[in-house]
């Protein structure tokens, strides 16, 4: 009887395969995670901390550190990290040797709203964003009786003066006086510039800006306490 040494070798070859599969995967079930690495898209300048990071990796009431691979809900551990107010993406994996990768972009403020009882930031997203224990962020002051339905206003505001260069110079300030109705606060002599509505923005900034163009060049700037911008392709000034 010939012997077939070529289905032999193939079955061998498939066994092998099979024991290898075998213990690989006994090996990857029996693996701890064994250390927890947070990323930051962001610089040095942190508004969230490694700790608070770490509090958020729970999984059933209890830290995922030690945990076999196996059991580690890395979607939900992600949804918990992506849920955080200061969060804008995250990213949750596992490494192939046991280490639980935390990726975060954390949000962007452009602006912090200081009321009477409450302070916050919105973030580039128009988002509400709480403050940090750990930075504070250099941005436009918003101050006023502000209430939720104003957001999406003060947000409109806010990134048209941040888009322009000249007025993401002066501005330092925004204070709601009254419903839909805003000042600015100026830099250059400290001027309040009454803008009403934010209806025609891009008009009352036009000739804000032609107002300070021609005031800075004859030096007559700080001559007026207050600038209106209300009425229709109109500055209308008050002097000292």
């Amino acid at each position: 009887m010939k012997i077939n040494w070529n289905y032999i070798k193939g079955f061998l070859l498939l066994s092998l395969v099979v024991f290898l599969y075998g213990f690989s995967h006994h090996k990857h079930a029996t693996k701890k995670v064994h250390d927890i690495v947070v990323e930051f898209e962001q610089g040095d300048n942190l508004f969230m901390n490694y700790e608070m990071v770490d509090k958020l990796l729970i999984q059933k009431g209890k830290p995922v550190l030690n945990e076999a691979k196996t059991v580690i809900d890395l979607q939900k551990l992600e949804t918990n990290v992506a849920a955080h107010p200061m969060v804008e993406k995250a990213a949750v994996f596992l490494t192939v040797d046991g280490v639980l990768k935390t990726k975060i972009k954390q949000r962007t403020p452009i602006a912090r709203v200081i009321s009477s009882t409450t302070s916050y930031y919105i973030d580039k997203q128009a988002k509400i964003m709480p403050l940090s224990e750990n930075h504070s962020a250099r941005v436009l002051l918003v101050s006023g009786d502000i209430i939720d339905k104003d957001i999406d206003e003060i947000y409109l505001l806010v990134t048209t003066i941040l888009n322009d260069e000249f007025l993401k110079k002066q501005i330092i300030g925004v204070q709601k006086i009254e419903q839909h109705q805003y000042v600015l606060k100026s830099r250059i002599g400290e001027q309040d510039i009454e803008i009403g509505t934010i209806e025609n923005l891009d008009s009352k900034f036009k000739n804000l800006k032609s107002f300070f163009n021609k005031t800075m060049a004859d030096r007559t700037i700080d001559k007026y306490t207050s600038i209106n911008l209300k009425y229709n392709n109109q500055v209308v000034c008050t002097k000292k």
